[in-house]
């Protein structure tokens, strides 16, 4: 298979730094051990999954497979794979969602591993509903983010399961025979007492992060936002399972909510949390970069649990991010609501990039602050 300089990709719309990258040694690893497994395999039989920045779906591409089927999580993901598809002058793909169709008729899955064990499990059982029956699914992954628990997930859904040899930290895993009864118990749904007269309904799909659970960082700041601004319109800033949109939406009956992630598991559970509260009138849940579709200085309040990680890395940066788009989107006397692990110390950077901050609530772990954008 004709190589693909991996070098020349890019992460961006992604945070970018010097010891980010846009592609990794499970990415080549993957590549060299699919070489053998693609001999007499068109386009059009391969799936590929968590493709992070493109190595994958574009290294097959220069080698003129053409009709590949990608599944990317984050939007931004999408996006630099597209970003680098132009640049390379590269096509041949197209983008599907996570379900049973995505793998109908595939005889390859090229995936990089998950971070977490359930989205693991939701993927395995729709490749073993709707693939081939002589699929094979490689599945790598840099050893430090790998447990032994992935083959077993693996193996709930598949007859074979191998790890191969270990390469510059990274390791792939082989999976085929798929089994002939696989279900999925996805979406889960869990009920929480947040302090309301009717209990709480989370719902979340394999990929959503943190599950169906209430974010313990989340649970401390719904009680403060008592405390926020009379609005119109409130904004849940990388809202992924959906507990602040919906909790807004129940405690304000006035208020219209929209809730944006780029995880598109996460758009699909925060729609169904606001549906299991029946509170899906008046919240409006969106897939975007951040708060890209939304205008300057058009909005009265936001709130936001920032991520402290980018895909496996943890990283300041996608915080950072956040916070200046929050100022920027936020109208003069607006104010965003922020949660954070203390010890991150993000008033500093609340301050420079939206406004001046106070502290709301402090307890040993988590800080709930207010930034009111300057006129």
């Amino acid at each position: 298979m004709p190589e693909l300089d991996l070098a020349r990709l890019r992460r961006w719309p992604d945070v970018e730094a010097e010891n980010l990258y846009a592609a990794d040694a499970a990415d080549r690893l993957l590549l060299d051990t699919a070489a053998p497994v693609l001999a007499g395999l068109q386009g059009n039989e391969i799936a590929v999954v968590n493709d992070h920045y493109g190595a994958l779906t574009l290294s097959l591409a220069a080698a003129g497979f053409t009709g590949l089927r990608v599944h990317q999580d984050p939007l931004s993901a999408e996006q630099a794979l597209a970003n680098n598809a132009r640049a390379l002058e590269l096509e041949g793909f197209t983008h599907q969602a996570m379900g049973r169709e995505l793998f109908t008729g595939t005889r390859l899955v090229l995936m990089q591993l998950p971070r977490s064990l359930d989205a693991l499990e939701e993927t395995a059982a729709f490749i073993a509903v709707g693939a081939a029956p002589d699929v094979t699914v490689l599945a790598g992954g840099r050893d430090k983010h790998m447990s032994p628990a992935m083959n077993q997930v693996l193996g709930t859904a598949f007859s074979s399961v191998s790890a191969g040899h270990g390469r510059q930290k990274a390791r792939v895993l082989t999976a085929a025979a798929p089994r002939a009864e696989v279900s999925t118990r996805f979406p889960l749904q869990e009920v929480y007492d947040v302090g309301l007269p009717a209990p709480m309904r989370i719902v979340a799909f394999g990929a959503t992060f943190g599950g169906a659970k209430l974010d313990v960082g989340t649970r401390f700041l719904l009680p403060a936002l008592a405390g926020a601004r009379a609005a119109r319109r409130a904004v849940d800033l990388g809202c992924g399972n959906g507990t602040i949109a919906a909790y807004l939406a129940l405690t304000r009956p006035d208020l219209a909510v929209l809730a944006t992630d780029q995880s598109s598991s996460a758009v699909a559970s925060a729609r169904a949390t606001a549906e299991a509260n029946r509170v899906s009138a008046r919240v409006t849940v969106r897939r975007d970069d951040a708060l890209s579709a939304l205008a300057d200085s058009s909005e009265e309040l936001i709130v936001l649990n920032p991520p402290f990680h980018i895909g496996n890395a943890v990283h300041a940066g996608i915080a950072l991010k956040l916070f200046a788009d929050a100022g920027r989107v936020l109208a003069p006397g607006g104010e965003l609501w922020t949660v954070w692990n203390s010890h991150l110390a993000y008033k500093q950077a609340l301050n420079r990039l939206v406004g001046p901050t106070r502290e709301v609530a402090r307890n040993p772990k988590f800080t709930v602050t207010v930034s009111t954008r300057r006129p």
